[in-house]
């Protein structure tokens, strides 16, 4: 069964813009669990725009079903996931001026760079994904990274899907049965939402667990946030 893990860095960015605590990110999280989500996932960014240093260190004790810290493996990163020891670190490859994630690692490339950030995590007991785009020969350039699993950044499958799903999910597929041969666990974020969730699920079903954030939120402020992570477990248990 695919897992839901809501990120929560919306909610943050709404307490931000007024200061204080309100919305509490610790009531928003525990609440999400108790919704039915089956994760929390945050993306601190060294500017503290949304999920601060503070809010990481508070969640490890909040968290009761999976933590997953995203982001990209500066020093400062580096040690705080080594700190907390969530069960699951994302790598992005995002600078650190990005609004949001725009793309996946270039694992041939990084390759030097990646390995060592890798087997640290690994060799602390948290479960490593790479955030890769849908190519075949990236999913196996993050195999020889050492990663546990890939996160395949769904962008470009939800920006198409309307026009044709078909065209649309196809390299995710690919990736996906590549990933599948090597032996790679599959999550899968950014922009699935309610209209396209379930086929992406449906087509790629052993996907392990997928990250959303934004458009969970976004719903939220229509439907409650109980509704919304009940609407987006009934979309992943429909399949």
């Amino acid at each position: 069964m695919t897992k839901l893990s809501v990120n929560i860095n919306k909610i943050a960015t709404i307490r931000n813009a007024r200061g204080g605590t309100n919305p509490s990110i610790p009531d928003a999280a525990e609440a999400i669990e108790n919704f039915g989500a089956d994760g929390i996932t945050i993306h601190p960014r060294p500017d503290e725009r949304h999920i601060t240093r503070e809010d990481v260190q508070q969640l490890k004790s909040i968290v009761k079903t999976e933590y997953n810290i995203e982001g990209y493996p500066s020093n400062l990163f580096i040690n705080m996931v080594l700190n907390i020891l969530p069960d699951q670190v994302t790598l992005v490859p995002d600078g650190p001026n990005v609004i949001t994630s725009n793309a996946g690692w270039d694992c041939i490339k990084h390759q030097d760079f990646l390995v060592p950030i890798i087997q640290k995590f690994k060799k602390a007991g948290i479960r490593v994904s790479i955030f890769l785009d849908p190519d075949s020969n990236q999913v196996a350039a993050a195999h020889e990274c050492g990663t546990d699993r890939i996160e395949l950044y769904t962008e470009a499958y939800a920006s198409n899907y309307h026009d044709d799903k078909e065209e649309a999910i196809a390299p995710y597929k690919a990736a996906a049965i590549k990933a599948t041969e090597l032996g790679l666990g599959i999550n899968a974020g950014h922009d699935l939402n309610l209209d396209n969730l379930d086929y992406f699920i449906q087509e790629i079903p052993n996907t392990l667990e997928v990250s959303i954030g934004h458009a969970l939120i976004s719903d939220a402020l229509y439907y409650g946030l109980n509704n919304a992570v009940q609407m987006y477990k009934s979309k992943i248990n429909s399949i």
